[in-house]
């Protein structure tokens, strides 16, 4: 499949809003169509090993070789060439003999007897660079734009398998702001349930220790006058006249969301929602930030029902993992927000009973590299604000490019091996998987059948076939499987 190049480098900012244009073009004309046709039926679906799943999104790329592949070390020294430097960080033992990390995850270090590493995940050169397209692509398994709004992988797992209990809603999103910031529009391109419709969409929770209000009625006002304007909405919306946007299908699967969600506020389920009914001493040992937040909010989700949770460390462009500049710096802060919850999370799991059955998951859209943009030979524009052959001053230390051709997924519980090592990158620049390589197809095939969705599980849409991956391609890597 032949990708049409987005990137202008003379008008950058007209190339996302081509981007842009197609994506909303793409919605509008979703919405307007009928219902997807479903044939699950007619595939085989694989015995599952896992019930729930929970994303850990590191949003905006995560370096492999400062995180889960560590290569090379050379300490911050001015004057140092740059094509020396490939990690900033020295390598640190883990539980598991054969399997070392970077400094500053000394706490997932400990939890990784209970992980696959996978470290030859790659993506594609999709003719430009942008995050909020190759996020898409990730999520969704497509890139866009399509002719359809493609579903996230949560919607997919929310329309097939459908929710583990009546009220708590099948797919959460926590930590994200779709609002205020710069590719905000991208970012709601992808984290909706597509053309499965509303009702199949995220729960949206930017701030955890705000989740709560989420779910009860608005400050002052009581549960019975609520109930009486949650009836006058329905009837509005099933009485005003078809609308000119949405067709039968997604204006019934409105009304279904909004149903959903008036069951949750008068069930006991709500109550996983309140992170104030932690002990004090659970809730500091997550609480490094939204983030650690988010992992106990996802674990209490979890335990009262959720079927999937996507947590991340949010993207806005040019902070968090978005490293153009100050590499090193933001990374160790970075770790300092992700180490000790996601490694609280899998122990909590496991004391729980639950982890057997919770495939937990962590990934980014794409690596970083201290000299290469894409992959070698690649046309994308270099991005990095950090230009300069040799080391001058600190914010030039660090990994500030977007590198495509290698990098890391961890996986815990849902059926997977523990204390597994799978594939391989080179040592030394250019770092491209060069042992058991793994496709987003191929990742999302192996996560769809750990839920007990067939790869190749397909619904038919304005016509045209659509599948769980693209073409239905993907398949699972079972050498990861337990």
């Amino acid at each position: 499949m032949k990708h049409e190049n987005w990137y202008d480098e003379s008008h950058p900012e007209l190339t996302r809003r081509r981007f842009l244009g197609a994506l909303g073009a793409t919605t509008a004309a979703t919405f307007l169509g009928g219902a997807p046709r479903g044939f699950a039926s007619s595939i085989k679906q694989p015995e599952a090993t896992a019930d729930s799943c929970i994303l850990i999104w590191m949003a905006g790329g995560m370096a492999a070789p400062e995180t889960f592949d560590p290569k090379r070390y050379k300490p911050y020294e001015v004057g140092t060439p740059v094509d020396q430097i490939i990690s900033t960080f020295p390598a640190i033992d883990t539980a598991v003999d054969n399997i070392k990390i970077c400094q500053g995850l000394e706490h997932i270090a400990g939890v990784m007897d209970r992980a696959t590493l996978i470290r030859s995940h790659f993506q594609p050169d999709l003719g430009s660079i942008l995050h909020s397209r190759h996020q898409y692509h990730w999520h969704t398994g497509y890139v866009p734009p399509q002719t359809v709004a493609a579903p996230h992988i949560g919607a997919w797992m929310a329309k097939v398998l459908g929710g583990r209990n009546d009220v708590m809603p099948a797919f959460i999103n926590i930590g994200q702001q779709l609002e205020g910031h710069g590719e905000s529009e991208e970012l709601k391109a992808f984290t909706t349930g597509g053309f499965f419709g509303s009702e199949f969409g995220p729960m949206n929770l930017p701030f955890p220790d705000l989740a709560s209000q989420a779910v009860k009625p608005p400050g002052g006002m009581s549960p019975d006058r609520f109930a009486k304007r949650y009836k006058a909405l329905e009837n509005l919306l099933k009485n005003s006249p078809k609308s000119e946007e949405l067709s039968d299908y997604h204006q019934e699967s409105m009304l279904r969301s909004i149903d959903n969600a008036h069951r949750l506020l008068g069930s006991k389920e709500r109550e996983a929602f309140d992170l104030t009914q932690e002990k004090k001493e659970v809730f500091d040992e997550y609480n490094t930030g939204r983030f650690g937040q988010g992992c106990l909010l996802a674990r209490r989700l979890v335990e009262n029902g959720a079927r999937f949770v996507e947590v991340t460390t949010e993207y806005v462009p040019f902070l968090h993992w978005d490293t153009h500049e100050n590499g090193h710096t933001t990374a160790a802060k970075m770790k300092k927000e992700i180490d000790r919850p996601i490694a609280r999370l899998i122990k909590d799991l496991e004391e729980r009973g639950l982890l057997d059955r919770t495939l937990v998951v962590i990934a980014t859209e794409f690596s970083r590299d201290m000299m290469i943009e894409g992959v070698p030979g690649s046309t994308a524009k270099d991005q990095s604000r950090a230009k300069t052959d040799v080391i001058k001053e600190m914010k030039h230390y660090g990994l500030h490019r977007h590198f495509t051709g290698g990098s890391s997924v961890v996986m815990f519980g849902g059926g997977m091996k523990k204390g597994f090592l799978y594939g391989k990158t080179a040592d030394e620049r250019p770092c491209l998987v060069n042992e058991n390589p793994v496709s987003i197809e191929d990742l999302h095939a192996t996560i769809f059948t750990a839920m007990g969705i067939s790869p190749k599980t397909e619904y038919s849409i304005e016509g045209r076939p659509f599948y769980a991956t693209r073409d239905g391609h993907g398949k699972a890597v079972r050498d990861v499987f337990a």
